[in-house]
């Protein structure tokens, strides 16, 4: 894999991950509850889940997926119930807090689980699978070791998914700080609504072969 074909797959990587899912939302949602300090936890979780789908994909876990519709329906359900759960308690949000509320209610909630709910969002995701699956082989030169190509291909892919997440944190931060009392209801509710029609989506997705 020369310098060229890796910055071809770090732009169409770019604009996959830059379109709002579960992880961005869920990095909006941190950003906004938690400050962009304590969510860097939870982008940590989802780049190590970009190494495991990499890894998964290398070792052909998205061809495994592609082709059982057992094990596809099994990641598939247990990933939307995952997000429907994320998202109803994001809808179930109080919010109205002032800023001062918030700081301590940012400590109440411990980067451990922040890190977990990142990383399962995106580990139970099967669309990825089957997106990297297709996606990635078109990039590694089969004449060539292949594991060096798959390590840097998740070092660009992991390196641009935390890049993309902290900008979402940051607007999620910020907008605390410009609509004050509203801003968490507001972001809580918007994105639990979007993380429940994407479970939704999941839920009715079918792989492209059935």
């Amino acid at each position: 894999m020369n310098a060229a074909t890796l910055a071809v797959f770090a732009l169409v990587a770019l604009v996959a991950i830059a379109t709002p899912g579960p992880t961005v939302l869920l990095a909006l949602a941190n950003g906004s509850r938690h400050g962009v300090r304590r969510s860097l936890s939870g982008m940590f979780g989802a780049v190590v889940s970009d190494f495991v789908l990499v890894g998964a994909v290398a070792l052909g876990l998205g061809a495994l997926l592609a082709a059982s519709e057992f094990w596809f329906s099994v990641v598939k359900w247990v990933g939307a119930a995952y997000l429907a759960w994320l998202g109803l308690r994001l809808l179930r949000s109080k919010g109205g807090l002032d800023l001062s509320q918030l700081e301590e209610r940012r400590g109440q909630v411990s980067t451990r689980r922040i890190f977990a709910r990142s990383f399962l969002v995106a580990v139970t995701n099967p669309k990825g699978y089957l997106f990297c699956s297709a996606l990635l082989p078109q990039f590694i030169d089969a004449s060539a070791p292949q594991w060096p190509q798959y390590a840097a291909i998740a070092l660009v892919f992991a390196g641009l998914d935390f890049l993309v997440m902290l900008g979402y944190a940051m607007v999620g931060a910020r907008a605390v700080r410009l609509l004050r009392q509203r801003a968490v209801l507001w972001l809580d509710r918007s994105c639990g609504a979007a993380l429940l029609a994407l479970a939704g989506s999941l839920a009715f997705y079918r792989r492209a072969s059935s």
